[in-house]
């Protein structure tokens, strides 16, 4: 009998190194499977269909089909929906006031197909302007809002690949005086004109801050403070939060050595300072616009060091935080004592856990998805009011006194705003796909987009149309 401990010890490896190459092999099969399928099924479409759009832009004007009709419309209004989730990044549309009456449905004023991605709009000038994945390149496209055309687009060659959460770019672009501010899932950061798309400065934000990216991607919207752009690239050596001069591109200060998270900076006003609130890997903190230093801090961190929801003021000193991830909310309230502003904890509890989402307020209720499904809180006490609705890890915003939730499945539901009981007025199929893009409003148009879709729904009220 053979004495086995004898046996070379490369000869007990084969089994594992034939393991390895299989996994290997299969991976790579379904790489290029999936390639393969989704040049089918979503890119050639996409391609053939921004084509027939070139070729009508320019036809000749004809007694059939005039060319007035499929040029690019005018500005209807001031620009509004510019950041994202709004001008405040809160989720609130507050322009006009929204149809609220589903009763006869809603059919889109556009509809067309769109690159991969879970970046939202930004809406400026008449156009709406989002970052998708086309092929092997990341692409930032001007759509007109009227009628979805394309306008232009600027890309650069790079494809974020994630199986678990799915491919492509994530931040939503940030429309400033004329320029488009636009960050792809690799660090790519741009500034495009607005009205032609041509580049006038870049910068790769990862390099820059010597930082590796996270698991889902950068996914924090740049955001305009002043003459900067504030940026999360999560880099050590206290490069976690870095701002650029929006005009060159150059780097002005920089902050933190916080892990990044997924969060998108605000600029609001908190215990009397204007401040940058955001939300890294491990902390909620408020930092001075002008160089990035720390004004207070909060511990806000989960097992998994994931934070996507949005920071929600509450009044002019109280803050909500929300995360998923076993994690939970809390209040914090942040107040200023011999001029050194400090956060401490209101209430905590595991009644809104926020993942993909971000809660909205509303008369001193919020309204959220607490892992899918739909729920009101006491914003001053955290006592939960009413939880009901399934709709996945979709989105909420607020209008007009109703919450508009694009569901995971792409369907768009409208919920009443009150703490009194859960309320569903109306639920419309709008996307197909999971639906994980945040909508935004233009001019009171509802723009809702998933990662191979995008369409506009009219919510004007009639008197206004």
């Amino acid at each position: 009998m053979p004495d086995e401990s004898r046996r070379p010890w490369y000869r007990g490896m084969r089994g594992v190194v034939a393991a390895l190459l299989i996994v290997v092999f299969s991976t790579i099969a379904y790489g290029q499977a999936t390639r393969w399928w989704r040049l089918r099924t979503q890119y050639l479409p996409l391609e053939r269909q921004r084509a027939e759009q070139r070729q009508q832009l320019e036809r000749p004007a004809t007694s059939a089909a005039p060319a007035a009709s499929v040029r690019p419309s005018a500005p209807a209004a001031p620009d509004y929906w510019t950041d994202f989730r709004g001008p405040k990044r809160d989720g609130e549309y507050r322009e006009r006031p929204i149809a609220t009456d589903w009763s006869a449905g809603l059919q889109p004023k556009w509809k067309q197909p769109i690159g991969l991605g879970y970046a939202s709009f930004a809406v400026g000038g008449g156009r709406a302007y989002t970052i998708e994945q086309r092929r092997n390149k990341e692409v930032v496209a001007a759509y007109d809002v009227q009628t979805g055309r394309e306008l232009w687009t600027n890309s650069w060659t790079a494809e974020f690949r994630e199986s678990m959460g799915g491919d492509g770019p994530r931040a939503t672009p940030t429309f400033h005086e004329n320029r488009v501010y636009a960050l792809g899932a690799e660090g790519e950061l741009r500034c495009l004109d607005a009205a032609t798309g041509s580049q006038i400065w870049r910068t790769n934000i990862l390099q820059d801050a010597g930082a590796d990216n996270i698991q889902w991607g950068m996914s924090a919207a740049p955001l305009i403070v002043d003459n900067t752009v504030v940026t999360q690239p999560g880099g050590k050596n206290g490069a976690s939060i870095v701002a650029y001069d929006k005009l060159t591109g150059k780097r002005l200060w920089q902050s933190l050595n916080d892990g990044a998270s997924y969060t998108s900076p605000m600029l609001v006003m908190l215990a009397g300072r204007r401040q940058i609130l955001t939300v890294t890997a491990a902390r909620a903190v408020g930092l001075v616009p002008e160089d990035g230093s720390l004004i207070w801090e909060f511990p806000w961190e989960n097992h998994a060091r994931i934070n996507v929801a949005q920071p929600v003021l509450i009044d002019p000193n109280r803050v909500f935080l929300s995360a998923s991830y076993d994690k939970g909310a809390a209040l914090i309230e942040i107040s200023a004592q011999s001029n050194v502003l400090s956060a401490r904890e209101l209430w905590a509890n595991n009644q809104m856990k926020n993942r993909f989402q971000t809660s909205v307020l509303s008369g001193g209720y919020l309204y959220g998805l607490d892992e899918g499904i739909l729920a009101c809180l006491d914003a001053n006490t955290g006592e939960r009011k009413w939880k009901g609705g399934r709709y996945g890890y979709g989105q909420v915003l607020l209008a007009s006194g109703h919450l508009i939730v694009m569901t995971e499945e792409g369907q768009l539901a409208l919920v009443r705003a009150t703490p009194d009981a859960f309320t569903e007025v109306a639920r419309v199929d709008a996307l197909t796909g999971r639906s994980w893009n945040v909508p935004a409003f233009a001019d009171g148009l509802l723009l809702v987009r998933n990662a191979s879709e995008m369409a506009a729904y009219d919510l004007t009220v009639k008197s206004e149309r």
